[in-house]
């Protein structure tokens, strides 16, 4: 699964935007910002995207303080109004309000996300509980909540437009649960819990993020990396030179449990370092060890919510959500646990008869999975990953593949720019075009892995759309792909490319954005809604249309065999009985840690996740858990929080929508254009389930999801 975008409740203050600043230039010289800090004006570079060329770290925490500043006089402006309240004046000068704050934040996500430093992992922990501060000065001010009740209870009879309608229950939802109607003190003290929180989440981010550094595999020997491709071996000898280990090879960590290396390393000790590597990256007892910081968390979630009323965390942040109540994702999970366990267990038995059959001596174990498992298909499909990637050089892919397929849909286009900055050298730009030539936005894409970026992959706006502000989106994807060494092509596995048509969905989303208020726009939408268009458009990676345009060999220029191709469809559900499984368990951890009473002590993070899987149900010991507690970023710093199963939920939402494309002539330029209007220009301007069925013409089932899986026929 992919890292996804919607911010979490907490730094929703950086998703307004904004408008007039008319006391700029005297705040600016009382908080002593330099006057050619490059965020206090727009860019006047092309939609508004930064100028890299001109920012410099040490302007990001004055511009963010002083984006609070203009943005809480704004706000004071609006709650202090002796006009009556009205939709204009309240909900769209909120809407108004934070230009300058929105648009530091979202360049000081991208690169404290992307490409960090020392000194922006310092400013993040500083800024974190500043930033919790402000919004709740935001959400908790008590006259601009009782303007924002008024307009909720007359909104019946106010003449507004649907939109205009939801942007109405969408603020005052948002104010409730932010603990708008929370009595003096108890807002006092959730006060000082969310910025305990901000804090400690800030912290747990630079604790993995060194500590995943930290704990790269290196090996003195090469004969240790046995079974990785020469390429794969002088980068690994790259990179440990880069770390002051020359002579020896070093392989550095990915966010998940089970790492890439794994399905081809031959020696079984090299295989369990590695493994162990991942497992214990966070866990050494050390200032990099996050158990502490995450049952801190948990710890202060839990208590957040019984001041907030709700018996736990998972019930008070699900409130918005499609699924809306804990027991509803786990009675979802209970359709999914037995069958994909038992999956599970009968893959583990054919590789446990392939290690016997090899005479091996041991039982299967988490680090020999990937390794025999590949085997398996090989032995079953006649299927080798190495045999597959010449056929996926990034770029190919890209160009002839993710763009293709939006073409062939969408009617859009794509100019790559080369005029405009950026913030690594690795990064690329394109200017996107809708089939009248009008134009739509930037996209900025960064698919390589560097030590001082996060794991995983995702998507988010620099610039979001709006037509209340007048402003197009510019969206970045962002990869941790293995760079090739110099003159070397980026061969890249099919899990890759499926990645790559994922986050590109999530770009989708925001690019086909057609609303007037920020707030509404494009990805801004439920977590278990926003990973639904990212993950239908990793279908059209497989449509046979869209593979033999990008499955290219990189030097001989040939198309992919046929029977090469027919092996891939072959071995499509390989393996899922263990890829769900791992998920489950995740998402399962997930909901255990956030179901935690206010009255539950502080846990011991390794018994309460043991206890947790087996809870559950999904305690195997051959197939851990796809993030444990320890290096889950997603639930302690990335806004997943009792959120993961979103993307379980989503893929039941993708598979059924998916569906009707197969029933009404798939890949066409019509169906395309449908679904556009329908789901992906959507954002959070109707309910979603109204959404859903209005595009498939019933409620979401979980038939597709299953039969897609391998669970049915």
């Amino acid at each position: 699964m992919k890292t996804s975008l919607k911010l979490p409740l907490v730094a929703m203050l950086a998703i307004f935007a904004s408008c007039e600043n008319s006391n700029k230039k005297t705040d600016s010289a009382q908080a002593g910002i330099s006057p050619s800090n490059p965020f206090l004006k727009e860019s006047t570079l092309p939609y508004q995207v930064a100028d890299f060329n001109k920012i410099k770290d040490s302007d990001f925490a004055p511009a963010i303080q002083e984006g609070m500043k203009i943005q809480l006089n704004e706000i004071s402006r609006i709650a202090d109004n002796s006009e009556a309240p009205t939709f204009e004046n309240t909900l769209v000068e909120m809407e108004k309000s934070g230009q300058m704050l929105k648009r530091v934040n979202n360049v000081f996500g991208l690169l404290t996300s992307a490409n960090t430093n020392d000194d922006l992992q310092k400013i993040k922990e500083e800024i974190a509980p500043k930033q919790a501060a402000h919004k709740d000065a935001i959400y908790l001010n008590a006259k601009l909540f009782k303007r924002i009740e008024s307009i909720y209870n007359n909104q019946k009879q106010l003449k507004l437009d649907p939109e205009s309608k939801r942007l109405i229950d969408y603020y005052y939802q948002d104010f409730v649960l932010a603990g708008a109607k929370l009595s003096d003190q108890a807002k006092t003290d959730l006060k000082k819990l969310n910025e305990e929180e901000a804090s400690l989440s800030a912290k747990f981010s630079n604790q993995l993020l060194a500590a995943s550094k930290a704990g790269a595999l290196v090996v003195d020997m090469v004969a240790e990396l046995a079974g990785l491709s020469e390429a794969e071996i002088t980068t690994a000898a790259q990179a440990a030179k880069s770390a002051n280990q020359e002579g020896k090879w070093l392989i550095a960590l990915k966010n998940t449990t089970q790492q890439p290396d794994l399905q081809t390393l031959s020696d079984r000790d090299t295989r369990k370092k590695l493994f162990d590597a991942s497992w214990n990256r966070a866990e050494k007892a050390d200032t990099n060890d996050t158990r502490k910081t995450l049952v801190q968390i948990a710890k202060i979630r839990a208590e957040k919510a019984s001041l907030l009323g709700f018996p736990n965390y998972a019930t008070w942040k699900l409130q918005d959500q499609m699924a809306k109540t804990p027991a509803a994702v786990e009675s979802f999970f209970a359709k999914l646990v037995p069958s994909s366990t038992a999956r599970a267990k009968a893959e583990a038995a054919e590789i446990q008869a392939l290690i016997d059959k090899q005479k091996g001596g041991f039982k299967l174990e988490a680090y020999d999975w990937d390794y025999y498992a590949e085997q398996v298909r090989k032995e079953k499909y006649d299927l080798n990953e190495n045999e597959i990637k010449p056929y996926f050089e990034l770029n190919n892919v890209l160009k002839n593949g993710v763009f293709y397929a939006a073409t062939q849909l969408y009617g859009i286009t794509f100019k790559e720019r080369t005029d405009l900055p950026v913030y690594h050298k690795d990064v690329k730009v394109f200017e996107l075009f809708n089939e009248d030539k009008t134009a739509i936005g930037l996209f900025y894409c960064d698919f390589f892995k560097r030590d001082n970026k996060s794991g995983g992959a995702w998507m988010d706006n620099m610039v979001g759309q709006s037509k209340l502000m007048g402003t197009k989106p510019v969206i970045f994807n962002v990869c941790n792909f293995t760079k090739p060494t110099d003159g070397e092509p980026a061969l890249i596995s099919f899990d890759d490319v499926t990645t790559m048509f994922h986050e590109f969905g999530h770009a989708l989303h925001g690019f086909f954005a057609n609303q007037q208020y920020p707030s509404l726009s494009g990805t801004n939408v439920a977590r278990d809604y926003v990973e639904f268009p990212s993950q239908f458009n990793e279908h059209w990676a497989v449509n046979p249309t869209v593979f033999k345009n990008y499955a290219i060999h990189y030097s001989t220029g040939q198309p992919m065999p046929q029977l090469l191709v027919d092996k891939i469809k072959k071995a499509a559900n390989f393996n899922q009985g263990y890829a769900l499984t791992e998920v489950l368990a995740a998402a399962a951890l997930d909901m255990q840690w956030h179901k935690l009473p206010a009255s539950a002590s502080l846990q011991d993070a390794n018994k309460f996740e043991t206890e947790a899987l087996q809870k559950t149900g999904l305690s195997l010991s051959y197939l851990p858990p796809r993030y444990r507690s320890s290096y889950f970023l997603h639930i302690w710093a990335n806004g997943y929080a009792a959120g993961y199963y979103a993307y379980l939920w989503a893929e039941m939402l993708d598979h059924d929508a998916f569906s009707w494309f197969e029933e009404n002539g798939g890949l066409t330029r019509a169906n395309g254009q449908r679904f556009r209007e329908m789901i992906l220009s959507k954002g959070n301007s109707e309910d979603y389930g109204k959404m859903f069925r209005d595009f498939r013409g019933h409620d979401p089932g979980i038939k597709a999801f299953q039969k897609y899986r391998g669970l049915t026929q």
